[in-house]
């Protein structure tokens, strides 16, 4: 059973139908005169166009560029935006490590820290962006990856481009959730990932208005990304082909284009209902666990994602458990959101010191970390409530983490096979 989707997901009957069909016309794009190029080309053009209106925004103004993902998009734009280290960003203690570290990387960060509830306001995003100087652009989290919390990105938008801040969203957990219109919502650039949309094929989106590509070098240089070259000049190629070194994942980029185009025609109203009632199982669960504490809100707009600890059982014997008596598939540890998590946790300045020390020893079985579950539209509301029957199991057998072991690289393994609950 399958409750890591926020991590990724398996490809999509659509996406497979697509790439088997699009396979046998595989070749280069752009530039070349054979059938087989031609053909491969319209489908990469017609792929940076879906892709660019699945997500609200104007071909005529936008482009979409296909990295490997949200991690390497985020990273290009930190680059091509021309930040120094006297420019500030605004962020927020929410964020991946792919909203943090390019920032952090290209200039000052000003992050806008949560409540107890690992939540944010407007205000508290408006107070950040009212200090000086003033910041060059706002990176927020669409949707957060371990608690499924959705800030309220209108209000946020509005709030900065009412201050002339570009707004930059992670959307990878948000886009394959929930319908996404840039331009209702104020967004300028938006990066996501086909791997947890089902489009496991290598290739995610940058969303991103022409302008900001049409002037600068690129963030990788090669192949394709040029009008001209020789020893003493380069001129550069206009967008998209400026950043779109090399020969492009033109397989991704269909399977990107397919899980879009899947999206748009399953339709959303019986995806976001049932999302809902994925909600309210989980929540419902989870509060009839003895000793479990979830983290952060349990209120509000919230994705089926749910991160929790339970009382004197660590994070990584829960998912071993789970996997090895149950047949869950889970996720734990910091989920490569450690400021978040470490507020979730409420550790102080001292464990976090310890947290940082144990990690440059390699003793990573004494991290500090949760259980994360994650659930999308294929994950049914049976799926939830066995996951709450696991979880009480587990509660009430503390015997059987004898039959594990826990190793320095903090993987849990068991010392002879478990037991596996019948079915």
């Amino acid at each position: 059973m399958d409750l890591d989707t926020a991590a990724t997901t398996p490809a999509s009957e659509a996406v497979l139908r697509a790439v088997q069909d699009f396979l046998p016309w595989y070749s280069s794009v752009h530039r070349g005169a054979g059938a087989k190029s031609q053909h491969s080309t319209a489908r990469y053009e017609q792929a940076q166009e879906t892709t660019t209106r699945f997500v609200g925004a104007d071909p005529a103004t936008h482009v979409a560029l296909f990295p490997r993902n949200t991690t390497e998009a985020l990273n290009l734009l930190a680059f091509r935006l021309g930040l120094t280290r006297d420019d500030v960003v605004v962020t927020t203690a929410v964020e991946h490590h792919s909203n943090l570290l390019p920032w952090r990387r290209a200039a000052r960060l000003r992050v806008v820290d949560v409540d107890r509830r690992g939540t944010f306001d407007v205000a508290a995003v408006e107070a950040a962006l009212d200090q000086r100087p003033a910041p060059r652009a706002l990176a927020v989290t669409g949707a957060s990856n371990v608690t499924g919390w959705v800030p309220d990105l209108r209000s946020i938008a509005a709030a900065a481009h009412e201050r002339g801040v570009l707004v930059v969203v992670d959307g990878a957990q948000l886009v394959p959730h929930r319908p996404v219109d840039m331009a209702a919502l104020g967004i300028d650039v938006l990066a996501f990932s086909g791997h947890k949309m089902h489009a496991p094929f290598g290739a995610g989106a940058l969303v991103v208005p022409r302008r900001l590509l049409a002037h600068g070098e690129p963030f990788l240089v090669g192949g394709g990304t040029v009008r001209a070259v020789s020893f003493d000049d380069v001129v550069w190629a206009d967008p998209p082909d400026r950043d779109d070194a090399g020969s492009p994942n033109v397989v991704g980029a269909v399977a990107l284009a397919a899980a879009a185009d899947d999206l748009r025609d399953r339709g959303w109203v019986d995806r976001l209902r049932h999302e809902e009632a994925l909600v309210r199982a989980l929540d419902g669960e989870l509060a009839a666990v003895p000793g479990l504490r979830r983290l952060g809100a349990v209120s509000g707009d919230r994705l089926p994602v749910a991160a929790f600890v339970l009382d004197g059982v660590p994070h990584g014997l829960v998912a071993a458990r789970l996997a090895q008596e149950h047949g869950m598939g889970v996720r734990n540890g910091c989920f490569c959101a450690h400021p978040y998590l470490t507020r979730l946790l409420g550790l102080g300045p001292v464990e976090v010191r310890r947290f940082h020390e144990d990690a440059r020893a390699g003793r990573h079985d004494r991290l500090p970390g949760a259980v994360r579950v994650s659930c999308n539209a294929t994950t049914s509301l049976a799926d939830v409530a066995a996951l709450g029957e696991a979880l009480r199991t587990i509660t009430a057998t503390p015997v059987r983490a004898r039959l594990y072991r826990q190793g320095r690289d903090g993987s849990v393994v068991p010392v002879v096979p478990a037991p596996r609950t019948p079915a």
